[in-house]
């Protein structure tokens, strides 16, 4: 049976049956501290830096807000992973059309780049202050992220867990002992929670900070994660699954918001209070955290964005893997999902070093922000919708009151990212050379706009399609009378290994006497690759009088068979031959490769059974 379930490989894992009292309660803890690390990733920090040394602690009560507004969405995300036991690409796959979700996945996808190179470009900024290894070597040691990520895969839920709060553990510890370190005003930090009105530099760094505050691929990958425990799929186990999943919530954010606010407020008392009003890089803060404090306060920094962008690459990976199963249904090997990811996160960083230098990395990192900023409407406003929807979910669908503070959070959120992707607009929009936004970007921004306003009325205006939201894969067919199958032409694929008498066995077994046998071989060397039927080389020939064996073997047996022999791609030329003689079924012997050899050597099998439109039996 296929598996549908999101993050298939940990679905229902953790099982909280066993545990009573407070220890039921840890059970369902981890999901939340994997998502918190998404709101205290590098992004954030350039963020809160440019905020806290600008603005001293004036802008607190932005992160605060921010931070609320992502409690009350990943809530949201929380409950229809538990409810539906679907992720948000998976409900968006249901509820939306084919040709809308390749665009929600491609626009998931890019938030998704864009995320992940943040964390490649805080990992290499941290591993720099910390060790002196260049940015360009600290971006190619990333890439092994993806080996520790199947790791942790293999040892379980559980395990990954464990990594990740050790990680968001290390980042509070560090800002912790900074804090005591930098000796902040407390009743200036308090007065920084009384909101103010913002213009200018302050409106557009508040506009940053909850930029990168609510992040798109965490609403995916919390609807994905809640899904790995085990609950009573009664009433009462979801009730108790979304209360236990609240209060995880509650304080893995609040953990979030110490960490952001504990940066804003180090960059307010280091900086700002020493007229230090322009450090925005990260770089920068880490120097000037030397020159003000001596070695420990800027190795703890250190250390802390190592972590965070550790733990921030783990997730965002998952998240791709959510998007890309539940968006377009494309299930490819954990390991080249992942490295894929990684890959097209890691060009356009090696790109920026290599053409523009060490110094435009912060620029890029700005830009990350911005990408994530345009994608949040389509992760926010269907989330909404869903979670609203009463016919899908029934007794757990969102109060009015939640529903208007949402759409709220929603309109707010939409608005002042507009704004800031304007802002950025504009401002490119004063170089030199500047055709290619008149001819590319907003001809695109006019593309996601229409898009966007298609994904809020689509729900509003589609019903009919109700009864296909709640079946991933339609209802079960009447399978009818059985009648029995008669195989006339039935190809056989060998190779002269020990696996032929087996294969061809099974092949005898399926048509009898009354069939016709194809004896299929394909000469793989580098001569038949190029000459293809007018080679005559040591191998065609041996294969040539091997093949006749086997036929003369089956006469004597009493089955007529004709010896075929292809050249060249194995898989291409199996399909070519079955598909001319109009075979009825092919069978084929499995060569048992795992691991390496099948990326070296590819399957067969595989590459055939995408070439022909026959029956295709696999013989192990």
């Amino acid at each position: 049976m296929a598996k549908t379930e999101s993050l298939s490989e940990v679905h229902q894992s953790v099982n909280t049956d066993k545990r009573k009292g407070w220890r039921r309660i840890l059970a369902f803890i981890g999901p939340a501290y994997l998502i918190s690390v998404g709101y205290m990733d590098p992004g954030n920090w350039a963020t809160d830096l440019a905020g806290g040394s600008k603005f001293g602690y004036q802008l607190i009560w932005v992160l605060l807000m921010s931070n609320l507004i992502a409690l009350l969405l990943q809530s949201l995300s929380a409950r229809l992973g538990i409810v539906r036991g679907l992720d948000l690409a998976q409900a968006s796959k249901q509820a939306y059309p084919r040709w809308a979700n390749i665009p929600l996945f491609a626009l998931a996808q890019t938030a998704i780049i864009a995320c992940d190179l943040a964390e490649i470009i805080g990992m290499a900024i941290g591993l720099q202050l910390l060790f002196g290894l260049p940015l360009i070597w600290g971006i190619s040691i990333t890439i092994f992220d993806t080996i520790l990520l199947l790791f942790l895969l293999n040892k379980g839920m559980r395990a990954m867990e464990g990594f990740i709060v050790s990680m968001v553990f290390i980042v509070g510890i560090s800002f912790l002992v900074e804090m005591f370190i930098v000796e902040p005003s407390l009743k200036e930090v308090a007065k920084g929670f009384e909101p103010s009105i913002l213009n200018g530099d302050a409106l557009y760094i508040a506009i940053g900070i909850i930029g990168a505050t609510v992040m798109p691929h965490n609403l995916y990958l919390h609807s994905s994660l809640v899904q790995t425990r085990k609950i009573e799929r009664s009433n009462k186990g979801i009730k108790e699954a979304l209360k236990f999943n609240l209060i995880d919530t509650t304080v893995a954010l609040n953990l979030a918001f110490f960490v952001n606010a504990a940066i804003l407020i180090l960059a307010a008392a280091a900086f700002y209070k020493n007229g230090l009003h322009e450090v925005a890089e990260i770089q920068d803060a880490h120097k000037l955290l030397s020159n003000i404090f001596g070695h420990v306060a800027p190795t703890l920094f250190a250390i802390a964005l190592i972590a965070a962008g550790q733990s921030s690459t783990v997730t965002g990976t998952l998240a791709g893997q959510i998007i890309m199963e539940g968006h377009i249904n494309l299930r490819i090997q954990p390991w080249l999902r992942r490295l894929i990811t990684r890959l097209l996160a890691i060009i356009p960083a090696f790109f920026t070093i290599l053409h523009y230098g060490d110094d435009a990395l912060g620029g890029l990192l700005v830009l990350s922000q911005v990408v994530l900023s345009l994608q949040l409407g389509f992760a926010i406003i269907p989330l909404i919708h869903f979670t609203s929807d009463k016919k899908l979910m029934k007794d757990f669908a969102i109060k009015p009151w939640v529903k208007v503070l949402a759409w709220a959070s929603a309109i707010v959120i939409i608005a002042l990212n507009v704004k800031l992707v304007m802002e950025e607009i504009s401002g490119w929009a004063k170089e030199a050379n500047n055709w290619w936004i008149y001819a590319i970007v907003i001809p695109a921004l006019i593309l996601i706009v229409l898009l966007l306003l298609y994904v809020f009325f689509h729900p509003l205006l589609e019903q009919k399609n109700a009864s296909r939201q709640i079946v991933p894969h339609g209802d079960a067919l009447d399978i009818g009378k059985i009648e029995k199958i008669t195989y006339k032409k039935i190809g056989i694929a060998v190779d002269f290994s020990k696996n032929d008498r087996n294969t061809i066995r099974h092949a005898l077994i399926q048509g009898g006497k009354d069939a016709h046998y194809y004896l299929i071989h394909i000469v793989e060397t580098a001569a038949a690759r190029y000459l293809g039927k007018e080679v005559m080389d040591h191998e065609t020939q041996s294969d040539a009088t091997n093949l006749e064996r086997y036929r003369t073997n089956l006469e004597d047996l009493g089955y007529d068979a004709t010896p075929f022999i292809g050249f060249g791609n194995t898989g291409k030329a199996i399909a070519e031959i079955s598909n001319r003689n109009e075979m009825e079924l092919l069978v084929m012997g499995a060569h048992g490769h795992k691991g390496l050899k099948d990326l070296i050597f590819g399957t067969t099998v595989d590459s055939v059974r995408h070439k022909v439109n026959i029956p295709v039996l696999i013989i192990r």
